[in-house]
């Protein structure tokens, strides 16, 4: 699958043209370090959605120890939270010193370190699944990416991919309907990983969401229940019958919070949230 990555400096981005030129998923970034948020994720990650694409996000580092990349995590998972979008693909870790900040603030440069602060930031984005992005010179010096059991998001702007992990940035000049972008290959096993993940397209409007989900519900229902003679229903509104799953689906006294993957009755809830916030 071929991909974009994205922040605020890439503006007016015509979708339906990179939808066109093949371009499958976008990547959008959330924000940097621990208090500064991207103004563009939102809209970015609803503009992919809109024109077909699937997305997932990055997180620029600033963190000089691990308390602090704990805490650009936790601000990454607001974010993220309050744009209220879902994200098919992974929240990915960029850690690097791109405008050599670290260098500037006295950043120790050990592998140990730098490993330590990655698996901070891990640690603390769950339950949302993370990776982490780094130049292919940091993975092979100065991250212990093994000891992560991570996906890994390597940069190499070269024509063959020496790394092979989830994904590979293989330039910054890929340029489409008269814009230029960072050019992205998500490969469908990822070597770091050794699991075959399939991606299925984004729903393009909330409504469409709300008949995936409620079609997976009701999948999920027919295979609960024993087998009954076919007989032919009313087609419900859309409306009456998420409340009418979510009637069914409240939590039981003593019930524990999984850190499991939002399941379809979850997701309904943000869909509804999210609709009663924009009115």
């Amino acid at each position: 699958m071929r991909g974009v990555d994205v922040s605020i400096f890439n503006e007016n981005i015509d979708w339906q043209a990179l939808k066109a030129a093949g371009i499958d998923f976008a990547i959008c970034r959330t924000g940097y370090g621990r208090t500064d948020a991207d103004e563009s994720f939102q809209s970015q990650v609803e503009g992919a959605h809109k024109a077909g694409l699937i997305c997932g996000a990055y997180h620029y580092s600033y963190a000089l120890t691990v308390e602090a990349a704990a805490q650009e995590a936790q601000f990454c998972k607001q974010i993220i939270e309050r744009a209220g979008v879902l994200l098919e693909l992974p929240v990915w870790f960029y850690m690097e010193d791109s405008d050599t900040y670290k260098k500037r603030h006295g950043f120790e440069f050990s592998r140990q370190n730098v490993t330590a602060i990655c698996k901070a930031f891990l640690d603390n984005i769950k339950p949302l699944k993370c990776g982490v992005y780094s130049s292919y010179s940091w993975l092979e010096e100065m991250i212990d990416w093994k000891s992560l059991g991570c996906d890994i998001w390597s940069a190499q702007w070269a024509k063959e991919d020496a790394f092979k992990g989830r994904m590979w940035q293989y330039t910054d000049a890929l340029k489409i309907g008269g814009q230029t972008f960072n050019g992205n290959i998500l490969y469908e096993a990822g070597a770091v990983m050794g699991e075959s993940t399939t991606v299925q397209a984004a729903p393009q409007t909330t409504n469409d969401l709300i008949h995936s989900i409620l079609s997976s519900h009701a999948k999920d229902e027919t295979t609960a229940a024993p087998a009954q003679p076919a007989t032919p229903k009313p087609q419900a509104n859309p409306s009456a019958a998420i409340n009418s799953i979510l009637s069914n689906i409240r939590p039981q006294a003593g019930a524990t919070k999984s850190t499991a993957q939002p399941s379809a009755d979850d997701k309904i809830r943000n869909i509804l949230a999210n609709a009663r916030n924009k009115k």
